[in-house]
C-alpha cells in the first residue's frame, strides 16, 4: 500500500459468541492483515465491557506476533493508570527481545473502563497519570536523577529497548505530551473525530524533534466498515450503533446481530451519543473506499490511518479488510 493503513482490534463479542472465541478471532484476523500488507496490528485495552474482549493486550501481542511475519504488532494501548510503570517496561522489552523491531507500545492516559473497575485494577497512593507516565519513561531511558530511590533498578532484559513508543489521545493534552516527548501520536478518531483536526495540528505545530523521531508522525484511528456496497456497509454498521448506545448508557452487552440491530429503536439521547461516536466513520463499498479513506486522512493531516471495525462477525471483518487492501493496492 502506498499510504500506510493499520488495524485496531477490540475483539468484538457478538451475541452467542464466547469472549474466548473473540480473542482467538483476533489472532486469525491478524494473519490476514499481515498477508494483505497492513502496516500495524494493534489491540486495545478495555475492562468490564461485555462487548469487548481485549483485556490483556500484552498477551494478545505475543500470540499475534508468533503467527505473523512482517507486520508490526502493538498495544493501542497500554492504559497507564492500570499498570505499574516498571512492569510495562519489562513486558515490552521482553516482547522486543522475542520479536525485534516489530513491537509498538502505545500509551494511553485513560483507564479504558469504569471508575470501580479501574480501582480494582490498580490500587495506589499515587494514581496521578502524568506521574506514572514520567516514571515509565524514566525506567525505559534510565532517566531517574542520581538520588532517586529507583535509580538502581534495571528493567530486564537490559540489553534491549522498546523500539517504538507512541502517545495516544483524544484531546489536546495527549497531543501536547506526544509533541513534547518527540514521539509518534495516535488520535482516537474512531470515537472522538470532532477533535481530530485540532489535536493533530497542535501536535505537529509544537513537535520537538527527538533523535529517534526527527519529524512528527500522526496516525488517525477511524471507524471503518467496507461492505459489498455502500448499502451493505450501512447494514453491517447497525450493530456498532446499538453497541455504542448501550455502552454510553452504562448497559454494555454483547453486540447484536445485524437483523436485531436494524430493528432497534433509539431514544433521542441514544441517537445523540451514536451520532457523536460515528462522526467521521467511513461506511463504504469497495468502489469509493479508497477515496473516502484518503479524504479522511487529508482532512485532518494524518500520516497514517488505523481502521477500527467493531463488527462482531469475523467473516465480515475478514472480507472488509480484503476489500480495503484490494482497493488500496
Amino acid at each position: 500500500m502506498k499510504f500506510p493503513l493499520s488495524v485496531l482490534d477490540l475483539s468484538p463479542v457478538g451475541v452467542g459468541v464466547a469472549p474466548s472465541q473473540a480473542v482467538r478471532d483476533s489472532v486469525e484476523l491478524a494473519k490476514d492483515a499481515d498477508r494483505l500488507g497492513f502496516t500495524r496490528y494493534w489491540v486495545a485495552e478495555h475492562h468490564n465491557m461485555a462487548s469487548i474482549a481485549t483485556s490483556s493486550p500484552e498477551v494478545l501481542i505475543t500470540a499475534i506476533a508468533a503467527v505473523t511475519k512482517r507486520i508490526r504488532v502493538g498495544a493501542g494501548g497500554i492504559m497507564v493508570p492500570n499498570h505499574t510503570p516498571l512492569r510495562v517496561v519489562e513486558i515490552f522489552r521482553t516482547l522486543e527481545a522475542l520479536y525485534p523491531d516489530r513491537i509498538d507500545l502505545g500509551l494511553g492516559r485513560a483507564p479504558g473502563t469504569d471508575p470501580l473497575t479501574s480501582r480494582a485494577l490498580r490500587r495506589s497512593d499515587d494514581p496521578e497519570v502524568n506521574n506514572l507516565l514520567a516514571e515509565l519513561l524514566a525506567f525505559e531511558t534510565g532517566g531517574f536523577p542520581d538520588k532517586h530511590p529507583y535509580r538502581g533498578i534495571t528493567p530486564m532484559p537490559s540489553d534491549v529497548r522498546i523500539s517504538s513508543m507512541w502517545m495516544l489521545g483524544s484531546t489536546l493534552t495527549g497531543a501536547s505530551i506526544g509533541a513534547q516527548l518527540g514521539v509518534p501520536y495516535a488520535f482516537a478518531g474512531h470515537f472522538a473525530m470532532r477533535n481530530a483536526k485540532e489535536a493533530i495540528a497542535h501536535y505537529k505545530a509544537n513537535y520537538e524533534p527527538s533523535a529517534k523521531h526527527p519529524k512528527p508522525h500522526a496516525m488517525l484511528a477511524v471507524t471503518v466498515v467496507c461492505g459489498e456496497s455502500d448499502e451493505h456497509a450501512q447494514r453491517l454498521a447497525a450493530p456498532i450503533r446499538v453497541a455504542v448506545a448501550k455502552t454510553r448508557a452504562g448497559k454494555p452487552a454483547p453486540i447484536l446481530s445485524v437483523e436485531d440491530a436494524l430493528a432497534y429503536v433509539f431514544s433521542p439521547a441514544e441517537q445523540v451519543a451514536v451520532d457523536d461516536f460515528m462522526l467521521g466513520a467511513v461506511l463504504s463499498g469497495p468502489d469509493s473506499i479508497r477515496s473516502r479513506l484518503m479524504d479522511t486522512a487529508a482532512s485532518v493531516g494524518a500520516d497514517e490511518l488505523m481502521l477500527s471495525t467493531l463488527v462482531p462477525s469475523l467473516a465480515d471483518r475478514r472480507a472488509g479488510i480484503e476489500r480495503i487492501a484490494a482497493a488500496m493496492a
